[in-house]
């Protein structure tokens, strides 16, 4: 079996004025919807902060702009005929605009979830971690 490294990034937008976040919903394999933040494959020519910014818009119809990193995860994974070692940059966001919307096919649900709540929606233990991280930086920024 081969091994394919693959980088993404995404991140957390934040509509500070409201205290609410945008989340995406995924459904996996056995039909289960997962809470995730929005993410995806940097393409040719994109910073990670770029591909972040357009992958958030993306997926959640929310245009943000990158206040400060958040954080990296990496995860290995099988697909196909081939083991993936993902990295993952997210980056913490202020929402500027746009309108919520699950228009992207990838994403399921999308929806602006109070601050206080991400942790216990959000299905990958990972990204909680990062959620206690733009929790302290948006305290520090307060």
């Amino acid at each position: 079996m081969r091994t394919v490294d693959e980088t993404s990034a995404g991140g957390l937008v934040v509509d500070h004025a409201l205290g609410v976040a945008a989340i995406i919903g995924r459904l996996d394999r056995r039909g289960r919807l997962l809470w995730s933040l929005p993410k995806g494959h940097i393409e040719a020519g994109e910073t990670a902060e770029q591909a972040a910014v357009r992958e958030v818009e993306e997926e959640t119809g929310i245009i943000g702009r990158v206040v400060a990193p958040l954080g990296t995860i990496d995860f290995w994974f099988v697909a196909e005929d081939r083991r993936v070692h993902k990295t993952v940059h997210h980056f913490l966001m202020r929402a500027l605009g746009g309108e919520l919307s699950d228009l992207d096919v990838e994403v399921s649900e999308v929806a602006w979830v109070p601050l206080d709540e991400l942790e216990s929606r959000l299905a990958y233990a990972d990204e909680r971690r990062l959620i206690r991280r733009a929790t302290q930086l948006l305290e520090e920024s307060a």
